[in-house]
């Protein structure tokens, strides 16, 4: 069964349709990755899917509930939690009390609170600084925090966009590893520009052009498309 699924989901600004009738199906526990060039329409199509953006037409299904006009916050109680490509961390607040504000959202108790934290840095490499001020942290620093409030939330679907941008590459290595960790218990939509990290991470891959799907399969089969070869890979 999908976990999160759209039915001709478009998005138009003044004209330009950034989004064209998006029909998405994710199952519950798959690795997905979403590619494709700059200007897909991908940021967008996710903004709908959080609820930062609202759709012009058509409809997002999580978990069979019709939630597409339901703001943001609402998404993120019933399960959803998201990063973005620009940096949401509070940068005066330390670490740990960034990904606390977030394990807040599901915990009260304190003590409850703190084990939950810890435990979510020390899985995304940061439980050495965990005193901190958040803006102290290098960019690729701040993408971990970000992932790590994720984390600590316990979501049945984790939405990561770009998460390994500004990341070295031991990062980069400690994230594939993660997001296997992650995907025991937890679905994950992955939008990514490193073929690598797609490539060994991705269970199914999802090509946007032009607002649309171009294509949609394993790794192999995209890296084979001559289509996504033509669009996105270079090769064609």
């Amino acid at each position: 069964m999908s976990l999160l699924s759209t039915r001709g989901l478009s998005k138009h600004f003044a004209g330009l349709h950034a989004v064209r009738a998006v029909d998405f199906d994710l199952p519950e526990g798959q690795i997905r990755a979403l590619i494709g060039p700059n200007g897909a329409g991908k940021t967008t199509f996710v903004g709908m899917l959080c609820g930062r953006i609202v759709p012009s037409a058509g409809s997002v299904i999580f978990d069979g509930r019709d939630i597409s006009h339901l703001p943001a916050h609402r998404r993120i109680r019933l399960g959803m939690a998201y990063t973005f490509q620009i940096t949401s961390v509070f940068a005066g607040l330390g670490v740990a009390e960034n990904v606390a504000l977030a394990a807040r959202r599901r915990l009260r108790g304190a003590r409850e609170v703190a084990r939950a934290v810890a435990a979510a840095l020390d899985r995304v490499g940061l439980g050495d600084r965990h005193d901190q001020v958040a803006g102290d942290l290098s960019y690729g620093h701040q993408r971990l925090l970000e992932i790590a409030m994720g984390i600590v939330q316990a979501p049945r679907l984790l939405i990561l966009d770009e998460p390994t941008q500004g990341l070295a590459d031991s990062e980069i290595a400690a994230f594939k590893a993660l997001i296997r960790d992650l995907s025991a218990t937890t679905t994950i939509l992955l939008i990514e520009h490193n073929m690598s990290v797609v490539m060994e991470t991705a269970d199914m891959v999802t090509v946007m052009n032009s607002g649309e799907i171009l294509a949609e399969g394993t790794p192999v089969e995209i890296h084979a498309d001559p289509a996504v070869q033509a669009a996105y890979l270079g090769t064609g």
